[in-house]
């Protein structure tokens, strides 16, 4: 090996180390969810909620800071719930919030069969590549961490690259744009967006995930929480610019083309179409196909963890307990035609709706939980929040609450008359 073979590949390696696990995490969020939803945003509210992004990237940070927190100096999120709850209510908990994974699931993998259908020409229909992407799904996620971690970083810096692009050309007015990171009164249906939004990127299971994983990365004491806090902002940077450049692009070529919403999988990609022509379409469903695939795996590694923790059993990626566990739950994604039949949803749909309902059901008490966690002294002792941490993450709390009580009565309206 050359030498500058050997120091390329000593780079790749110190970044990966430094960085993975944040992108393990964003790759989470960033998936066909991000993407549609962002574009939904753009399309119907112009630049209106581009806070909204800025937002909810920050409030995952500060979430998933927490979380860390609780992982190095405390335990993970789901023993404590389960060492302060009790086993059955901890179960429960554990049960309810894996229902949000498996719907994240079923919209994912009809992404993944969309974009297939489309890139082969429709020659093969997007349901059986739904289920065929379910199985590939499971075979990925039950690779060591290090393999995972290293293509999520690679699809994750792919996906920016290609958003980021698109945006720069896309002719956006400037003076509306400033004004989109303005939060300002917004309607019922843009609160529903915003709670999207929130609930795609303030992902709830990363929230259980950080504080098991920080293990992985030797993250074990105070002087760490600089490293993880680095990996965090690195993470939610790459994640949080690329859903802002997603929904620029809609807002500021979708929309003056005449759309006011996604009528179909292919709807954001024509904005791509306007920019570069027709060679694009297949960019944007090649990306949206990966970053839809790229989301299921740690996604579903949440309650393959936090079920036998709230069970009371300590796992790991290499448990046959874990293995059993994410396999049969991700398998559930092979019922994604059978739902999407059942509700008249659509893959949009199903691939903005399903988020949501994680927004709105999850994120809430996911919050409460971590904050609950890094207070108490049992737990956290000298490295519990103080007043000041307990201000900036008391936030995310307060949002996840009011913007889930405010869309609820909207989101099942959508869910129950075939969607938008």
């Amino acid at each position: 090996m050359s030498t500058e073979t050997k120091f390329g590949s000593e780079v790749v390696t110190d970044f990966a180390h430094k960085y993975g696990l944040a992108f393990v995490m964003v790759a989470s969020y960033f998936g066909s969810g991000s993407v549609f939803i962002a574009s939904q945003a753009g399309v119907m509210h112009g630049y209106a909620l581009l806070w909204a992004v800025v937002g909810a990237a920050l409030l995952g940070f500060m979430a998933q800071d927490m979380s860390a927190r609780l992982g190095i100096h405390g335990t993970s999120l789901m023993v404590f719930v389960r060492e302060k709850l009790g086993r059955p209510l901890a179960i429960t908990i554990a049960l309810f919030l894996s229902v949000g994974c498996i719907a994240w699931t079923l919209g994912l993998v009809a992404a993944v069969g969309a974009g297939v259908s489309f890139l082969t020409g429709g020659a093969v229909a997007w349901q059986p590549v739904a289920v065929a992407a379910t199985l590939a799904a499971i075979g990925v996620g039950l690779f060591n961490y290090g393999k995972v971690e290293n293509l999520m970083i690679a699809m994750m810096l792919a996906l920016l690259v290609v958003y980021v692009v698109v945006a720069l050309p896309s002719g956006a007015n400037p003076g509306e744009l400033a004004l989109g990171f303005v939060p300002t009164t917004v309607s019922t249906g843009a609160l529903v967006m915003a709670a999207g939004l929130l609930g795609t990127t303030a992902l709830w299971p990363n929230f259980f995930l950080e504080s098991i994983l920080v293990e992985e990365k030797g993250w074990t004491k105070e002087s760490d929480v600089i490293d993880a806090r680095r990996d965090l902002a690195m993470g939610y940077a790459v994640g949080g610019i690329a859903t802002i450049a997603i929904l620029i692009v809609a807002a500021a070529v979708l929309r003056p083309m005449g759309f006011e919403q996604l009528d179909s999988f292919l709807t954001p990609g024509r904005a791509l179409v306007d920019v570069f022509g027709t060679w694009a379409m297949v960019l944007f469903v090649g990306g949206v196909t990966a970053a839809a695939f790229n989301s299921i795996v740690p996604i579903m590694w949440a309650p393959a963890y936090i079920i036998p923790e709230a069970m009371g059993y300590e796992v790991d990626q290499g448990d046959r307990l874990f293995k059993i566990l994410f396999a049969g739950l991700t398998g559930v994604g092979i019922l994604s035609p059978v739902v999407s039949a059942a509700l008249d949803l659509s893959v949009v749909d199903m691939v903005i709706l399903f988020p949501m309902y994680n927004g709105i059901f999850g994120l809430p008490i996911a919050t409460i939980l971590l904050f609950w966690a890094v207070n108490d002294r049992e737990t956290m002792g000298e490295y519990r929040n103080g007043a000041k941490l307990n201000a900036i993450n008391a936030l995310l709390v307060l949002l996840a609450v009011i913007l889930a009580a405010l869309s609820i009565g909207d989101f099942i309206e959508l869910i129950t008359t075939g969607g938008f």
